[in-house]
């Protein structure tokens, strides 16, 4: 018998967001692991945040989202939200329940600059990478990054003369330009990718013009 495909809606739900991740799955160890690492933050974390005004979102809950943005490649914070709102296994992670409202893309960077401000993200990690569970997982022999990462988040701004001779001129803030901009990006520390041998060959072939017969 074909089973129906329609939907029909109940008036009561009840999801076990623990009971939905399964026992053996990595992100168990790593939420335990960075739980205790948060625990070590709780004065810092209280040093941050003023006792009276309008509750903001738990720092907490800003750490874990962040490392799930690192885990998976999410690049940007609105799809880091969208993922938030429909993947169970992202709330249960982060710590949010099922009905709970995600937060605005708007409000999520806002807090989160707070947190690098005042360098709690910096701690959280140096506290995570110090616990003896992880120091065991850890080896200076081999490092995999995703170089779309890279991109992503560079910035033409943090580009740096090899010499170290960078005089950047004068203006507001961070929005000040550095004058290694302006030299040859063969003195940068950043260079062109070379274009593959096959790619120059293709274009060299296109690029000829057909002999007259």
């Amino acid at each position: 018998m074909r089973g129906s495909d329609e939907r029909s809606g109940a008036l009561f739900n009840y999801v076990d967001l623990e009971a939905r991740v399964r026992p053996d799955h990595p992100l168990r160890t790593i939420r335990r692991l960075a739980n205790a690492a948060l625990n070590d933050l709780s004065r810092d974390f209280d040093a941050l945040y003023t006792s009276f005004g309008r509750p903001s979102i738990a720092p907490e809950r800003l750490l874990r989202a962040m490392l799930l943005q690192a885990f998976y490649g999410i690049r940007s914070e609105r799809l880091l939200m969208e993922r938030l709102d429909f993947d169970l296994l992202f709330r249960w992670f982060v710590g949010l329940g099922v009905d709970d409202a995600v937060w605005d893309h708007s409000t999520f960077s806002k807090n989160r600059d707070r947190l690098l401000e005042g360098e709690i993200a910096t701690k959280f990690l140096t506290a995570l990478l110090a616990r003896p569970d992880v120091k065991r997982l850890l080896s200076s022999e081999h490092f995999s990054v995703d170089g779309t990462l890279i991109e992503a988040w560079a910035s033409i701004k943090s580009f740096r003369r090899k010499d170290g001779d960078d005089q950047d001129s004068d203006g507001p803030g961070r929005n000040a330009e550095p004058a290694s901009t302006t030299r040859s990006a063969a003195t940068t520390r950043i260079r062109a990718r070379p274009i593959p041998k096959r790619d120059c060959t293709r274009k060299a072939t296109a690029s000829r013009p057909s002999s007259a017969t």
